[in-house]
């Protein structure tokens, strides 16, 4: 039974029979406001022209048409032109045994689209980072929600294998590494890899510096390359920390960025960096060789750290295989005057009338751009799905990108292009700037995992809430802590939003937080096992006649029965925080139940059977919104 539908025909029933007209597919019901008593709320202002009555008037008699024609209501109140619906203790009677026969609530039928999510994208120089995790689990959870709401889903994962960066990594690797393998060094291939992304930087900088200090003589006020450092270092800080420079050093700037670039070009790495790229590209077999070696290296780390997260991919995509596509798109443009062609061979996309700027698409030696491989990509990606949405997890750094690419495709005449939608998300910042880190500004993702299982393991310990606190049931129980207080603090907020992650607040077993959800769910789980033990019946033939329930009570299956519609809203807004709060609210609406209402110690079969059956599917329903979150809850804590 969906309760909303039943009342929403209702209503558009009794306005037919009162004014002679049918509204049904116009009927929105609306959560009736906290302050007002009331489950849904019809709000009459928008059809005065049709009714020529006050909205309150019309209200009141729509109210009593309702109650007259339909069993659902208990009563009715009118605030203004507001009408709201009191739902029959008895109706929700109805509503729980109707939710508790449906196979998987929540779970829309498939409606025959498509929908490719494409997050991650890591580089494969690197270890993942904190912002890696954010855009994983968004991603992963916007994949589970679509899926619920009866899309297809493909999770696609497009890796950046290949580039500058890339070599950067293998040259100094050739350098430096005297055959350093994971294995010998015993770390995570990821991590070696980012090690020697790292060491180039590190050897570039020197070079730089070294350079540097030859010119010394033309700079006084640089007498030494400590100076040039500490000089160079104080206006990062400011500009960090947004601070304003002094007249001298902006003075000093100008020819310190100078030297800089100067420096920067007479450092040898970075030009045996772009001649390893050129080999790469003409197919040189020992530079392929390499790479596929250090490639290799890093999925290894990539896949365990995917695993740690929770997170999957149906296909993935590598730019060393679409860096080339595109260029056919370019030609294509050109014939319809999408692009033009300037007289340096250079083609660009004129987007000013668009409100944008204008784009280079191809570089006047005929060589691609990150836009043409991702006009290309998403032209191979429909021939490989015949997407009806393409969803691009990415930061909001790239926005404008993103609006460049979405504006181009339909330039292009390409119909899918109205379905492609930029998942843009905010930066997650720490209160301590960092936790533990490889440069001193990345977050690396593993550490970060580990640093909250083990935060769950000392709260925990704290909290004396685990007997063995060392067996391997509670390491398992650690981890879900650690990754739901660390997926669900991520999720709980809006995409867009730039937010703080604090790791002591989300462990907390009180608030808004996933071990808050979790404990709730396993608090219920050991009611149902008592009353399992004990014989306690909880199915709809012992409860169906009941009439009458507490106030808690009717409040939770308020929320039960807009499950599918919190669902369908997340999916239409690409916004897993509605779930979440959700999550959050069913779950502390049923702990002020637990606390006034008696469960087990209940005499009457009728009402103890319904709050058996109650607590069962809040439980289901807790650990299927968290399932969509990509959160595990435990059976026991």
């Amino acid at each position: 039974m969906n309760l909303e539908q039943a009342l929403s025909t209702a209503v558009a029933e009794a306005f037919e029979a009162l004014y002679g007209e049918n509204i049904a597919d116009q009927v929105a019901l609306q959560p009736t406001k906290k302050e007002f008593a009331g489950t849904y709320t019809f709000v009459t202002f928008p059809y005065s022209r049709i009714t020529k009555e006050k909205p309150d008037v019309a209200a009141q008699r729509m109210g009593e048409k309702v109650q007259e024609s339909s069993d659902l209501l208990s009563g009715f109140n009118v605030v203004k032109g507001f009408l709201n619906l009191e739902i029959g203790d008895a109706a929700w009677v109805k509503v729980l045994a109707s939710i508790a026969q449906t196979e998987q609530y929540g779970v829309a039928e498939p409606i025959g689209q498509k929908v490719m999510v494409e997050y991650s994208s890591p580089n494969t120089n690197k270890p993942l980072h904190l912002g890696h995790l954010r855009n994983n689990f968004l991603g992963y959870s916007v994949s589970q929600i679509m899926d619920a709401a009866g899309y297809e889903v493909k999770k696609v994962n497009l890796v950046n294998d290949r580039g500058i960066h890339i070599c950067k990594s293998m040259l100094a690797y050739q350098k430096y590494g005297e055959g350093e393998t994971p294995e010998s060094a015993g770390i995570k291939g990821d991590h070696l890899i980012g090690k020697y992304y790292v060491e180039f930087d590190k050897h570039y900088k020197a070079q730089q510096y070294e350079w540097m200090e030859t010119q010394k003589a033309n700079h006084p006020e640089l007498a030494s390359i400590e100076d040039l450092r500490e000089f160079k270092k104080g206006v990062d800080d400011k500009n960090k920390t947004k601070q304003p420079l002094s007249d001298e050093e902006r003075a000093a700037m100008k020819p310190f960025k100078e030297l800089q670039a100067q420096a920067e070009k007479e450092a040898t790495l970075l030009k045996e960096a772009q001649e390893m790229l050129r080999k790469w590209e003409q197919g040189d077999e020992d530079t392929v060789v390499l790479w596929k070696q250090m490639n290799g290296w890093v999925y290894d780390g990539f896949n365990a750290t995917y695993n740690t997260m929770g997170v999957t991919f149906d296909k993935f995509y590598y730019e060393s295989d679409t860096y080339l596509l595109g260029k056919d798109l370019v030609e294509d443009g050109l014939s319809r005057e999408v692009f033009y062609q300037k007289d340096d061979g250079s083609v660009w996309a004129d987007l000013s009338g668009d409100n944008l700027d204008q784009k280079l698409v191809l570089r006047s030696d005929g060589t691609s751009v990150y836009m043409t491989q991702d006009m290309g990509t998403s032209d191979l990606k429909f021939q490989d799905f015949a997407f009806n949405k393409s969803i691009y997890v990415v930061g909001n750094e790239q926005d404008y990108h993103f609006q460049v690419l979405f504006t181009i495709m339909k330039k292009l005449g390409r119909e899918y292009a109205d379905g492609m939608y930029h998942l843009s998300y905010g930066m997650v910042d720490l209160p301590t700037g960092k936790m533990k880190s490889r440069e001193g500004t990345v977050v690396d993702a593993d550490d970060l995992m580990a640093e909250m299982q083990q935060t769950a393991k000392n709260y925990t310990a704290e909290k004396g809430k685990i007997d063995d606190p060392d067996s391997e049931e509670a390491q398992a129980l650690y981890h879900m802590l650690g990754m739901a207080a660390l997926k669900y603090y991520l999720l709980r907020v809006d995409p867009k939003k730039r937010m703080l992650f604090n790791p002591q607040e989300s462990i907390e077993f009180q608030g808004d937080t996933g071990p808050f959800i979790q404990y709730t769910h396993a608090r219920i789980k050991s009611v149902l096992r008592r009353a399992e033990q004990v014989g306690h019946a909880k199915d709809v033939a012992t409860f169906g006649t009941l009439t009458q329930l507490h106030p808690t009570e009717v409040e939770v299956m308020a929320l039960l029965a807009r499950y599918p519609d919190k669902i369908q809203e997340a999916a239409d807004t690409y916004s897993p925080s509605v779930v979440a709060q959700f999550a959050y609210d069913l779950a502390k609406e049923y702990n002020r139940f637990y606390q006034e209402v008696p469960i087990l110690n209940e005499v009457d079969a009728p009402t103890l059977a319904f709050r058996l059956a109650f607590s069962e599917q809040v439980a289901k329903t807790i650990a299927h919104a968290m399932q969509l979150l990509g959160i595990q809850v435990p059976e026991r804590m």
